[in-house]
Order: structure tokens, then C-alpha cells, then sequence
């Protein structure tokens, strides 16, 4: 595998996991701030274990079983309507034709549905096991997380480089919790839509690669035209902007410009059914 094949694995898969990981640490922090840390944490351990164990029993046997060519067809038609999905999402936020995604808007949804307990506990007394809390953390992380374990065996087991995708993929999660630790749930200044953007040009580029690679197509320069299909994908995700703010009337327009007020995505306002169904 080349080097530029091998950075945009690392970048697409850090990428990825850390746009899930952000959703879903703003929910476990709602869930530990209202219903209390132990059990929030608790559940978002457990999710990461189940998720680990994924990779694991899935991502290992697809390397080592499945013949490679037909391995590649398969992920990479999974990852061209992942990486299409994430980019149609992205084309319609960008062009002001969906709400952007609010992270703190979540939070304040989350927290307000999720009754605080404990206020009665005794001074000095351990922190209670809370139901609700784990249940949410853990659905929040789980379905959040399963997306990426998508990622991480489609990039992983096509290449057999299934160790260094789940690495970046740890990486990312490691680094999502240092900051989460540190600033709590000011999550809003991560540039989120402008990650799926660039994840869902990573995803599609390596999902055309990989299934014209199953096909039996020579594509110039073998892993050297991921890159430059990166290139397109990104100028044609531009003009797709582009041409879709044209088709908005002038108010709507305004209204859904970046940065402007009163303006987030919908069904955020739902973030409980959101962490836990979608």
C-alpha cells in the first residue's frame, strides 16, 4: 500500500470517528451532568467494549478469509453510499437547505429530558448506579460508534491494514475525551460539518476505488488516483454548493448562511430519541 493511500485511510478513519465521537460524548456528558457520572461513564465504557468486540470478530476473519478482490467490491460499494450519504447531508447544510448540526443545542435537550437525581443524597456519600444514565450512554455511544466500526473494517479489511485503521480509529476516541474532559461540553467549536464534508470526499473517493479495483480496473497511477479523486469529489462537493444556494429565495438564504442565528438541525431538538434510534 502506498504512503498517500496510507494517510488518507488515517485521515478518513480519525475523520470519521471523530465526528461520531463528538455526538456521542455530548450526549454522555448530558447524561453524567443530570443523571450522575458513574453510570453515564459506565455505559460509555461498555459501548466502546461491545464495539471493540465488533471489530474483532468481524473486521479479522474478513481479512484473513474473505479473497480480496470480491472483499474490495463489497466495501466498496458500503463505503460509496456512506461517503454519498454524508456528502448529500453536507451539499444541503452547506447550501443553507438543511439546519447545521448544534451540538450544544443537543445537550440543553438531553439534559432537560433527563430528571437529576441524587439531590438528596447524603454529603460524602458514593455516587448511585443510575439506570437511565447507562442506558443512555450507552445507546448514544453504541449507534454513534457502529458507523465507525463500518468504517473502520471497510477501510481496514480491503487493505488488511484492519490494526492501523483501528488505531487511528482509538486515537481519535482518545483524543475526543482529553478535550471533552477539559472543556466539558463545550463541544459547538468543533468544525463538525465541515469534517463530514471532507470525510464523506474520503469515503466516496476510496468506495469508487475499491470498486473499480474488484471490477478489474487499472486506475492511472494504482493508489496515487485516490488523491486526485479526492481532488474531484471536492471541486464537484463545491459547485454542488454552489448551484444549490442559487435555488434558495433570498430570505431562506439568509436565514440558513453559516453563523447565523435561530438556525439548527432538525430533530436536534429530540436528542434522547436521537441517541437512542437513529
Amino acid at each position: 500500500m502506498s504512503t498517500s493511500s496510507t494517510v488518507v485511510l488515517l485521515l478518513a478513519v480519525f475523520g470519521a470517528t471523530t465526528v461520531e465521537m463528538v455526538e456521542a460524548v455530548t450526549i454522555v456528558v448530558a447524561a453524567g451532568a443530570t443523571r450522575g457520572w458513574r453510570s453515564a461513564l459506565e455505559g460509555a465504557a461498555a459501548a466502546v467494549g461491545v464495539l471493540a468486540v465488533l471489530v474483532a470478530s468481524v473486521g479479522v476473519p474478513l481479512v484473513r478469509y474473505v479473497p480480496l478482490d470480491a472483499l474490495r467490491m463489497v466495501v466498496g460499494a458500503l463505503l460509496l453510499v456512506l461517503g454519498l450519504s454524508w456528502l448529500r447531508k453536507a451539499i444541503l447544510r452547506a447550501s443553507g437547505h438543511k439546519d447545521r448540526h448544534d451540538e450544544d443545542a443537543i445537550y440543553a435537550e438531553t439534559a432537560a429530558e433527563l430528571q437529576p437525581v441524587g439531590a438528596g443524597a447524603p454529603a460524602g456519600a458514593p455516587p448511585r448506579r443510575d439506570a437511565v444514565a447507562f442506558v443512555v450512554a450507552f445507546k448514544g455511544v453504541f449507534l454513534e460508534g457502529v458507523e465507525v466500526v463500518l468504517i473502520v473494517i471497510s477501510l481496514g479489511a480491503s487493505q488488511h491494514r484492519l490494526g492501523l485503521a483501528a488505531a487511528a480509529a482509538a486515537a481519535a476516541v482518545v483524543v475526543v475525551g482529553a478535550v471533552a474532559l477539559v472543556v466539558a461540553r463545550q463541544l459547538s467549536g468543533v468544525p463538525e460539518n465541515t469534517l463530514k464534508t471532507v470525510v464523506g470526499i474520503m469515503l466516496t473517493s476510496f468506495g469508487l476505488f475499491w470498486v473499480g479495483e474488484g471490477a478489474g480496473v487499472h486506475w492511472p497511477g494504482s493508489d496515487l488516483a485516490i488523491p486526485v479523486m479526492i481532488g474531484v469529489f471536492a471541486l464537484v462537493t463545491a459547485a454542488a454548493v454552489g448551484w444549490m444556494r442559487t435555488l434558495l429565495p433570498p430570505a431562506a438564504a439568509g436565514a440558513g448562511a453559516p453563523g447565523s442565528p435561530g438556525r439548527r438541525e432538525a430533530g436536534a431538538g429530540d436528542a434522547t430519541r436521537g441517541a437512542t434510534g437513529r
